[in-house]
């Protein structure tokens, strides 16, 4: 939870303000503040819809909406990485025929164009909240898209982040993924939000762009432009005017990150245990880019971004391209797809399904070969198709899985298209506490650590509120992953893990005293993971994590890690 405090300075009258709030990121940046503009607000003047003329307010409004969705997908065009996926999600928004429809209802009874659009979004945005899950997070998506349609009927700004003229700590209540996904990294410092949680969009694409991020910092967007403020991802504070000696220590802090950057050695703790480092990829592009750098491959492929803004089902030839490209860029190392990852919370334009009351334990992922099997049919046949035309063997793996069934019919299915590297995701308690069932009928799995948590914890991993239960550092997590690491091992088979949970440095050192074989993350936090395993033999690595393991909470658990750390790891990567 976000709170504020003071910190002494030498003018006791005038403490220094620090906010609190979830970091993501382990860097630590000084610079002025520039706030995030503000929705506009619906005009309480504003006039209704007269009968004769809601066809032309309504030409008026559809204009508007065709803009904004145009502006998007060219934004999506010119995007690379996780922002092709937020802005084509959100695009495809800006088409959504019932939010549209809903909209026209309200004109043609009479309501102004800004007020019946608003109604409209408040309907859906009710909606998707009580769902949860992955539409619940869509919520502020729904509401960008609301924004930049109400601007363009009023004939005002966009709201968003401003032209930046400088390097700056961008402050809003909370981003819009659109907005993250377009800003130019070459002026952000860092981002600061009061809202959000450490999985949301925001987080995640400032994670993969290496730009330290503050979420749930209430009071942040009391800040003036222009403010000085120090923000310290790794400890998730922002300090208001700063001492100078607390950029010194952040200079110190990144000579060390560059340091780090340096060694490009396979992953390995200090007596050659080793630890596969992969990259989280979304993209043919992303392969390329990551397959440049001193990763071991890709441990997760999200093949959601050819679907989710589809229109038609993508084409076996189309996606056997993609994947023989993202093949070819690793050349022969290690490349795991996970099979689409969609469903009842990830709506499919060609493939909607039903309502549901909870969509996150709808049908989604494996569990639409319930619904629409062509679509995993023809993926793995385009997966396939990619391995003899490439040479390339990809490791092809279905996420949510729940019993040692499913885990048999995907490795039949898988293998009938030539696949013979095959395994499933464990994301839900049921898999790791069956794991040994289903490695018996699989290669390997992976476990996807923020599910694994939200499904173990019962809570929704995008409620910021509930970060400190969601927390991966739950010991009930931890027991889950260990039990699943353990039944690996007593298999002989390899388990990763390809959640955020493994681009924690700490956390990966746990990790790999639990027995996984493999860390997948954005491939910025590559060096600082393989520093922290290397600091320490198998044996160190393995006291780390029973140290873990033996705390009563979250809190304890990190703490108790910490302190069990080989010396001058914590203070050289700014873990305490």
């Amino acid at each position: 939870m976000s709170h504020v405090t003071s910190a002494a300075t030498d003018d006791a009258d005038a403490p220094r303000t620090v906010l609190h709030g979830v970091g993501v990121g382990r860097a630590g940046v000084v610079g002025p503040v520039v706030q995030v503009a503000g929705a506009p607000a619906v005009p309480g003047d504003e006039p209704g819809t007269a009968p004769g003329e809601a066809e032309a307010v309504q030409e008026r409004v559809t204009a508007a909406f065709d803009a904004v969705a145009a502006g998007l997908r060219a934004q999506a065009d010119a995007a690379s990485g996780a922002a092709v996926e937020v802005l084509g999600a959100t695009a495809q928004m800006a088409d959504d025929k019932a939010l549209r429809k809903q909209t026209a209802a309200g004109i043609a009874g009479g309501s102004g164009p800004v007020a019946a659009l608003d109604r409209a979004v408040d309907g859906f945005a009710t909606m998707f909240e009580q769902a949860g899950g992955y539409l619940a997070e869509r919520v502020t998506d729904l509401r960008s898209v609301r924004d930049r349609v109400v601007a363009r009927i009023l004939g005002v700004p966009e709201p968003g982040v401003p032209a930046l003229t400088r390097p700056s700590v961008v402050v809003g209540k909370d981003l819009a993924p659109a907005d993250t996904a377009t800003l130019d990294v070459s002026h952000v410092l860092a981002i600061v939000t009061e809202l959000g949680g450490p999985t949301s969009h925001t987080a995640i694409i400032a994670g993969q762009l290496g730009i330290p991020c503050i979420v749930r910092a209430g009071g942040a967007t009391g800040l003036a432009d222009g403010t000085v403020v120090a923000v310290d991802a790794a400890a998730g504070t922002v300090e208001v005017d700063p001492a100078p000696e607390v950029a010194d220590g952040f200079a110190q802090r990144a000579e060390v990150a560059a340091r780090l950057a340096e060694d490009h050695a396979p992953g390995a703790t200090a007596d050659g245990h080793g630890v596969l480092l992969l990259a989280n990829i979304g993209t043919a592009e992303d392969a390329e880019r990551a397959a440049a750098q001193a990763v071991e491959g890709s441990g997760l492929f999200r093949t959601e971004v050819l679907f989710l803004d589809a229109e038609t089902a993508p084409t076996r030839e189309g996606q056997a391209a993609t994947y023989a490209r993202a093949l070819r860029a690793f050349g022969g190392r290690k490349v795991v797809v996970r099979t689409l990852d969609a469903g009842a919370d990830k709506p499919l334009k060609f493939a909607t399904q039903p309502d549901e009351e909870n969509p996150a334990l709808g049908v989604r992922g494996y569990r639409l070969v319930r619904t629409v099997p062509d679509v995993v049919t023809t993926q793995l046949e385009a997966l396939g198709d990619a391995r003899r035309e490439t040479g390339l063997e990809p490791w092809v793996m279905a996420p949510m899985i729940a019993t040692p069934g499913e885990a048999r019919d995907f490795a039949a299915a898988a293998h009938a298209q030539g696949i013979t590297k095959v395994g499933v995701m464990v994301e839900i308690p049921a898999a790791a506490l069956r794991a040994d069932a289903i490695l018996a009928e699989v290669d390997f799995v992976s476990i996807g650590s923020n599910d694994l948590a939200q499904y173990t914890m019962a809570t929704d991993r995008l409620r910021g509120e509930l970060a400190d239960l969601i927390d991966m550092w739950q010991p009930a997590v931890l027991d889950l992953v260990a039990a699943t690491a353990a039944a690996g091992q007593r298999a002989g088979k390899d388990v990763g893990v390809c959640g955020e949970s493994a681009s924690d440095p700490l956390m990966a050192v746990v990790l790999t005293g639990l027995g996984i074989t493999s860390l997948s993350m954005a491939p910025v936090a590559v060096p600082a993971v393989r520093f922290a395993v290397k600091a320490h033999t198998f044996a160190q690595a393995q006291a780390v994590a029973q140290a873990a393991l033996a705390a009563d909470d979250a809190h304890g658990a990190r703490a108790a890690a910490l302190a069990a750390l080989a010396p001058g790891v914590a203070d050289a990567l700014g873990l305490a």
